[in-house]
């Protein structure tokens, strides 16, 4: 968002997982609410599914989470902290994650699409278009959603799904460049504009990313080395917003 740019008023960042927005776009969702839009995070993956089993069950045994803890209930609570840091609005759509569809190893989450599974864009548009009736009654001036870049699965059901609700409603899409993947070894490249957030943008985005503790080992190893890395990479959009 430049300086001569005027500021969309209303803004939907339609996020895969809960912390994907918060880490690639943080910034400019800060300065765009600080400039006074209506920003509505709304993340997509994020249904409690009771008594998981296999990979599921090890993707909150690896962080240190025992079985009985309600994973996805801590990782909405984290959102909310994020949000309220990042001064936007948050909403959670009750689909789960890839690991309770079918996806049953890291791998597999990056390849191909599972039988049963090839809906999922489709699904999510719905979901995504119902809240936008019900939020933005009268459209809105921005959708932002993932390039996919890493190729998590999810994050391809949502770029997909984006895409078919602008090919739907004509609406103006901007995607950001995935991070953390952004930051790993033989990232693929991003696409579109840098956008360097200002200094206040990333003291909010720092902040809210501090909120998803669940995650920052695993991504970031840690607190402190989240707040560098993020504080060092520009935010990529394809196109500029």
């Amino acid at each position: 968002m430049s300086a001569a740019a005027p500021v969309p008023r209303r803004v939907v960042a339609v996020s895969p997982h809960l912390d994907d927005a918060a880490f690639s776009a943080g910034g400019f969702l800060a300065g765009l609410a600080a400039a006074g839009a209506d920003v509505l995070l709304l993340t997509v993956y994020t249904a409690t599914v009771p008594d998981p089993r296999g990979f599921a069950l090890a993707c909150q045994l690896d962080k240190g989470l025992d079985a009985d803890v309600d994973y996805m209930a801590l990782r909405r609570a984290e959102d909310a902290a994020a949000v309220r840091a990042l001064g936007v609005r948050g909403r959670h759509l009750p689909l789960a994650e890839a690991p309770h569809r079918g996806y049953g190893s890291a791998a597999a989450l990056f390849g191909d699409v599972v039988a049963g599974d090839e809906d999922q864009p489709e699904a999510v548009a719905e979901h995504v278009r119902h809240v936008l009736d019900e939020e933005f009654g009268d459209g809105v001036d921005l959708v932002l959603g993932p390039q996919a870049l890493g190729d998590h699965v999810d994050h391809r059901h949502v770029r997909d799904a984006v895409d078919l609700l602008r090919a739907g409603r004509d609406l103006p899409v901007s995607r950001w460049a995935d991070t953390p993947y952004l930051l790993r070894p033989g990232a693929q490249t991003p696409c579109g504009a840098a956008r360097r957030p200002t200094a206040a943008e990333l003291d909010a985005k720092v902040a809210a990313c501090a909120a998803y503790a669940t995650q920052l080992g695993f991504q970031f190893d840690g607190v402190a080395a989240m707040g560098e890395a993020l504080r060092a990479v520009p935010e990529f959009f394809d196109p500029a917003p």
